[in-house]
């Protein structure tokens, strides 16, 4: 489970930083230094099943929640917005401070 993590984390790195290799090289570099100081750690340690679950969630984030974006020449900012990233409808910040219901539940209480 933890090589697979480890695959997930680093085609996650690739998929978000395609282009940035300076960010892309750090971002490696500290994936392989965060995997190798829990080498030692034995299948059986209770640290193991976390570390892997976080490794994950850090995979998946970067994959469908980190967009790019660089300078162009007028100033404006250009967004590499990919396949995997998700994306929502704005309907919750066009309501502002008004109560939100869903299924007669308000927000707050879901």
């Amino acid at each position: 489970m933890a090589l697979q993590a480890y695959r997930h984390l680093m085609r996650a790195a690739r998929i978000a930083f395609e282009g940035d290799v300076r960010v892309l090289d750090a971002a490696r570099q500290q994936i392989r230094q965060g995997f190798r100081d829990n080498a030692a750690l034995p299948a059986s340690d209770p640290q193991v099943q976390p570390a892997i679950q976080h490794a994950e969630e850090v995979a998946s984030f970067l994959r469908t929640n980190l967009v790019q974006g660089k300078k162009n020449g007028s100033g404006a900012y250009e967004l590499r917005i990919h396949k995997d990233i998700e994306r929502g409808d704005n309907d919750t910040v066009k309501i502002g401070n008004k109560t939100v219901k869903i299924d007669g539940k308000k927000c707050s209480d879901l």
